[in-house]
């Protein structure tokens, strides 16, 4: 069976679980809040974690979740702070994260890199889903290419762009009185990470995009994954060296002319099964792996 072929099957099966997490029961589905630190709570539920900055120049979020769970979102606001919606900072494109992107616009300003509201706007394709162009109320009104801060609630939150990794337009963002920082999908906790190869991911720029990233906030952060509990540095650092390690089993195992069913067969990733039991088995992080090595380098990534 050709690389591509595997990736379709794979992808295929992943969007089914994405399609599932889209039912009427995220209506009702309620959210945590969980204070952070400072001005900073999380909110966990259906969908990617949200990060509030609240205080008394109102609220700013950052990712907005599934469409669906926009109400449950809105009293998990309400829970928080009975002030005004200010900002919405998306991390990146994807609709668990910035699902109800049409209805917390309406409220206020949604942010994103650049690439976020182009890939909405042209309609794009993930894991072997076909994802619609979206309307221009759910597209982000703000857009910037590197980084941008925001000056609310005495708080400095920087958002800053990390290219070509987790996608091409993956921001995190950094509560930096608070030493809050949220890393989008750049950094979950649920296992192998999905990097995102049709809407410009590589694992390459993952690695460097983490690295980059524990150089700009000290060792004491606390770090909101895009899917899992509030983690640390050491946590990070150990996703990282996973992505590492796996990355360059399979990258050895092309430059020996293997082919995927080989290094599958040879469990080339023997020695990482407590990172299998979440979203990606060993043998599909393997397929996405070789197919991204395997890829002509391209400039600007």
């Amino acid at each position: 069976m050709k690389i591509q072929s595997l990736i379709i099957i794979a992808g295929l099966s992943l969007a089914s679980a994405f399609a599932a997490n889209q039912k009427p029961e995220l209506a009702t589905t309620p959210y945590k809040v969980i204070p952070v630190a400072g001005t900073v709570s999380l909110l966990q539920g259906p969908g990617g974690n949200i990060a509030v900055c609240a205080g008394a120049d109102g609220l700013v979020m950052v990712d907005d979740g599934y469409a669906g769970s926009a109400a449950q979102i809105q009293l998990a606001l309400r829970r928080i702070s009975d002030q005004p919606l200010r900002f919405v900072v998306n991390t990146h494109l994807h609709d668990d994260h910035v699902g109800a992107n049409a209805f917390f616009q309406k409220q206020a300003p949604v942010i994103a890199q650049s690439n976020v509201r182009r890939r909405l706007a042209a309609g794009t394709n993930v894991l072997g889903r076909a994802v619609p162009p979206e309307a221009a109320g759910a597209l982000p009104q703000v857009t910037f290419d590197d980084a941008v801060t925001l000056h609310l609630n005495g708080e400095e939150i920087r958002v800053i762009h990390l290219p070509a990794a987790h996608t091409d337009g993956d921001s995190v963002v950094y509560f930096v009185h608070a030493n809050v920082l949220h890393m989008g999908d750049l950094f979950v906790t649920y296992g192998f990470p999905f990097i995102d190869l049709d809407n410009g991911g590589h694992v390459k720029g993952m690695i460097a995009a983490i690295d980059k990233v524990l150089t700009l906030v000290p060792a004491d952060v606390k770090v909101l994954p895009g899917h899992g509990d509030v983690c640390t540095v050491a946590d990070m650092k150990a996703f990282a060296a996973m992505l590492q390690e796996t990355s360059a089993r399979v990258a050895a195992g092309i430059a020996q002319g293997k082919t995927v069913q080989q290094l599958q067969q040879e469990k080339v990733l023997a020695g990482f099964e407590k990172w299998t039991g979440g979203f990606l088995s060993a043998n599909k992080i393997i397929e996405f792996l070789y197919r991204d090595l395997s890829a002509p380098v391209q400039s600007g990534t």
